[in-house]
Protein backbone atom coordinates (compact mmCIF):
# COMPACT_ATOMS: atom_id res chain seq x y z
CA UNK A 1 0.00 0.00 0.00
CA UNK A 2 1.46 3.47 -0.87
CA UNK A 3 1.32 5.95 1.69
CA UNK A 4 2.29 9.85 1.40
CA UNK A 5 0.79 13.57 0.38
CA UNK A 6 -1.21 14.55 -2.40
CA UNK A 7 -2.25 17.30 -4.52
CA UNK A 8 -5.58 17.84 -6.25
CA UNK A 9 -5.52 20.73 -8.71
CA UNK A 10 -9.58 21.82 -8.85
CA UNK A 11 -11.25 24.10 -10.99
CA UNK A 12 -14.54 26.04 -10.12
CA UNK A 13 -16.15 27.89 -13.04
CA UNK A 14 -18.36 30.19 -11.26
CA UNK A 15 -18.36 32.29 -7.60
CA UNK A 16 -19.91 30.39 -5.43
CA UNK A 17 -20.99 30.60 -1.85
CA UNK A 18 -20.31 27.51 0.03
CA UNK A 19 -20.83 25.79 3.62
CA UNK A 20 -17.86 23.88 4.79
CA UNK A 21 -19.46 21.58 7.69
CA UNK A 22 -18.89 23.07 10.58
CA UNK A 23 -16.18 25.29 9.20
CA UNK A 24 -18.51 27.91 8.40
CA UNK A 25 -19.94 29.06 4.80
CA UNK A 26 -16.82 31.45 2.10
CA UNK A 27 -17.14 32.45 -1.15
CA UNK A 28 -15.03 30.59 -3.21
CA UNK A 29 -14.13 32.94 -6.35
CA UNK A 30 -14.36 31.50 -9.77
CA UNK A 31 -10.59 30.01 -10.14
CA UNK A 32 -8.01 27.29 -9.65
CA UNK A 33 -7.28 25.69 -6.25
CA UNK A 34 -4.56 23.03 -5.03
CA UNK A 35 -6.12 21.36 -1.78
CA UNK A 36 -3.06 19.11 -0.17
CA UNK A 37 -3.69 16.49 1.60
CA UNK A 38 -1.97 13.12 3.58
CA UNK A 39 -2.82 9.81 3.46
CA UNK A 40 -0.85 7.74 5.39
CA UNK A 41 -3.19 4.83 5.05
CA UNK A 42 -3.45 4.66 1.49
CA UNK A 43 -3.12 7.04 -0.99
CA UNK A 44 -4.18 5.56 -4.14
CA UNK A 45 -7.95 4.98 -1.97
CA UNK A 46 -8.16 8.87 -0.76
CA UNK A 47 -7.39 10.19 -4.15
CA UNK A 48 -9.97 7.72 -5.99
CA UNK A 49 -12.64 8.63 -3.17
CA UNK A 50 -11.70 12.51 -4.43
CA UNK A 51 -12.15 11.79 -7.89
CA UNK A 52 -15.82 10.20 -7.17
CA UNK A 53 -18.59 11.99 -7.61
CA UNK A 54 -20.75 10.49 -5.86
CA UNK A 55 -19.78 10.22 -1.70
CA UNK A 56 -20.74 11.90 1.88
CA UNK A 57 -19.50 14.39 2.24
CA UNK A 58 -16.41 13.97 5.09
CA UNK A 59 -14.00 16.33 4.87
CA UNK A 60 -13.67 20.21 3.96
CA UNK A 61 -12.69 19.15 0.14
CA UNK A 62 -15.84 17.36 -0.37
CA UNK A 63 -17.85 20.47 -0.03
CA UNK A 64 -15.61 22.41 -2.19
CA UNK A 65 -15.91 19.37 -4.85
CA UNK A 66 -19.83 19.47 -4.86
CA UNK A 67 -19.70 22.46 -6.45
CA UNK A 68 -16.22 22.07 -9.02
CA UNK A 69 -14.25 19.74 -10.18
CA UNK A 70 -10.66 17.82 -10.08
CA UNK A 71 -8.62 18.56 -13.39
CA UNK A 72 -5.58 17.02 -11.71
CA UNK A 73 -3.99 15.24 -9.19
CA UNK A 74 -0.27 14.36 -7.55
CA UNK A 75 0.72 12.41 -5.23
CA UNK A 76 4.56 11.88 -3.36
CA UNK A 77 5.10 8.63 -1.80
CA UNK A 78 6.41 9.14 1.78
CA UNK A 79 6.34 7.25 5.18
CA UNK A 80 5.90 10.73 7.19
CA UNK A 81 3.81 13.64 6.94
CA UNK A 82 4.60 16.24 4.23
CA UNK A 83 1.38 17.92 3.34
CA UNK A 84 2.38 20.90 5.57
CA UNK A 85 5.75 21.32 3.51
CA UNK A 86 3.95 21.19 0.08
CA UNK A 87 1.21 23.53 0.90
CA UNK A 88 3.84 26.10 2.18
CA UNK A 89 5.87 25.75 -1.29
CA UNK A 90 2.52 25.73 -3.24
CA UNK A 91 1.30 29.09 -0.98
CA UNK A 92 4.86 30.53 -2.17
CA UNK A 93 3.70 30.36 -5.76
CA UNK A 94 3.36 34.07 -6.86
CA UNK A 95 -0.63 34.82 -7.19
CA UNK A 96 -1.50 32.02 -4.28
CA UNK A 97 -4.22 33.56 -1.68
CA UNK A 98 -5.91 31.82 1.00
CA UNK A 99 -9.70 31.60 0.31
CA UNK A 100 -10.62 29.96 3.39
CA UNK A 101 -8.91 30.20 6.72
CA UNK A 102 -8.89 26.28 8.36
CA UNK A 103 -9.85 24.80 4.93
CA UNK A 104 -8.48 21.16 5.60
CA UNK A 105 -5.97 21.60 8.56
CA UNK A 106 -7.72 21.16 11.41
CA UNK A 107 -4.62 18.78 12.37
CA UNK A 108 -1.93 20.81 12.17
CA UNK A 109 -0.90 24.92 12.20
CA UNK A 110 -1.19 25.95 8.82
CA UNK A 111 -3.46 28.60 7.98
CA UNK A 112 -5.39 26.38 5.55
CA UNK A 113 -4.47 23.94 2.97
CA UNK A 114 -6.65 24.90 0.01
CA UNK A 115 -4.46 27.39 -2.12
CA UNK A 116 -6.26 29.62 -4.50
CA UNK A 117 -5.37 31.25 -7.86
CA UNK A 118 -7.42 33.54 -10.04
CA UNK A 119 -5.54 31.92 -13.28
CA UNK A 120 -4.27 28.23 -13.80
CA UNK A 121 -0.84 28.16 -12.04
CA UNK A 122 1.87 26.61 -14.14
CA UNK A 123 1.80 22.75 -13.48
CA UNK A 124 5.19 23.19 -12.15
CA UNK A 125 3.70 22.62 -8.45
CA UNK A 126 5.78 20.94 -5.86
CA UNK A 127 5.27 18.06 -7.12
CA UNK A 128 4.52 17.27 -10.85
CA UNK A 129 0.94 16.47 -12.19
CA UNK A 130 0.61 12.61 -12.81
CA UNK A 131 -3.05 13.07 -15.00
CA UNK A 132 -5.09 15.50 -15.60
CA UNK A 133 -8.63 15.12 -16.49
CA UNK A 134 -11.34 17.44 -18.23
CA UNK A 135 -14.38 18.40 -17.33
Amino acid sequence: MKRGAYQLLVELRKDQIIAVGRLGTFLFPAGYYVYTGSALSGIENRVGRHLRRRKRAHWHIDYLLERACIIGYAIKESLVREECELNRQTLAIPGAEVPAVGFGCSDCGCKSHLVYFAIRPSLQLPIHFLAEYES
